[in-house]
């Protein structure tokens, strides 16, 4: 014998079925078009960045249901960073991860970002970020062609080389480093005592391999799924900058969108880099050791040495910060402040 469904079991059934039928209804409702876009970075395929980047394709697609449609182009397929910049500014590519600071050509005021010794934590990067100083660096970037939907995480940068430990300055003294092709960079290894070598992140590894150039900067996730390690033999924990990746639209294609599909790009950009921040700062650990398990001889940079750089470079933050931002470089470093008060 059947037993009568409950009245509260039917209401749930019923009340399950309309918020399926609503959220079917709002995507339904959205105003989706057919599109096929190119997404391209620097970086190897295992990378966070490149993680960050899967995720936000396979959102799109998901919440577009299908309609949105982005092919991945990961290490350098499509150029490097300054080339990739140019081709979202022309429209000629759509979707870009690209480091922030060979924008710097671009958008100057970005490269307050690369200052050496100004960031400690990443918590400072994201108040920075998220705040009036990242609000006017993207309104910037919209200006030069580029809408940025997103900062993901490329970390704190150390440096790499085959010939000895950097435990002091005297120990850069004459070596070839490759830095990104941005003149805060190249001002402060130069002041540093190193011989600065400007160069796209796809010719580094062939660089080092065939040693055109001693050493390299680069936060631990590059080193590590770049492989650095098979042709360098000490990786010295500087921290002496952080760098960010910006994710950006061509704006070109960006004005061409709807408002439903900007909304959703908005949103799927933020969520994928949420995640892969997250993913990148719970994997620095995992990178540092397995560096150490495939033979890189490492060392950390001492508080007092690392004090010395700061000091030593302190010429090339003053006149980058005020030729780069001026007003907007002292509004980055009160922020800064505030957070380390805050965290006190």
């Amino acid at each position: 014998m059947s037993s009568k469904p409950s009245f509260h079991h039917t209401r749930r059934i019923l009340l399950g079925a309309i918020a399926a039928c609503v959220a079917a209804g709002s995507a339904l409702a959205a105003d989706y078009n057919e599109h096929s876009f190119k997404l391209g970075h620097v970086i190897a395929d295992d990378h966070p960045a490149a993680l960050g980047g899967k995720r936000w394709a396979e959102l799109l697609a998901q919440r577009s249901g299908g309609k949105i449609k982005v092919r991945v182009h990961g290490n350098g397929t499509l150029g490097g960073d300054t080339q990739m910049t140019s081709a979202v500014q022309g429209g000629v590519q759509e979707l870009g991860i690209i480091t922030s600071s060979p924008m710097a050509s671009v958008v100057k005021e970005i490269g307050l970002l690369d200052l050496p010794f100004t960031f400690n934590t990443a918590q400072e990067v994201d108040s920075v970020l998220a705040g009036p100083v990242g609000q006017a660096i993207a309104a910037r970037m919209s200006d030069k062609g580029m809408v940025v939907l997103g900062w993901m995480e490329n970390g704190f940068r150390s440096i790499t080389n085959s010939k000895r430990p950097i435990t002091r300055i005297e120990d850069l003294q004459g070596l070839k480093i490759r830095v990104l092709q941005n003149p805060v960079y190249i001002d402060a290894f130069n002041t540093l005592g190193a011989n600065a070598v400007p160069m796209p992140f796809p010719e580094v590894y062939p660089a080092l391999e065939s040693r055109a150039v001693d050493g390299q900067e680069n936060p631990l996730g590059t080193i590590n799924t770049s492989k650095f390690n098979e042709v360098q033999k000490y990786l010295s924990i500087t921290r002496h900058t952080y760098t960010p990746y910006v994710v950006v639209i061509s704006k070109k294609v960006w004005d061409k969108l709807t408002p439903d599909e900007q909304q959703l790009m908005r949103e799927t950009a933020a969520e994928a880099s949420a995640y892969q921040r997250d993913v990148s700062r719970k994997s620095e650990a995992r990178f540092l050791a397995e560096l150490k398990q495939r033979g890189m001889q490492v060392n950390e940079l001492s508080a007092a040495e690392a004090a010395r750089m700061r000091e030593k470079l302190a010429p090339v933050i003053s006149k980058y910060s005020k030729e780069l931002g001026g007003e907007l470089g002292a509004q980055m470093l009160a922020e800064i402040s505030k957070v380390r008060v805050s965290a006190k």
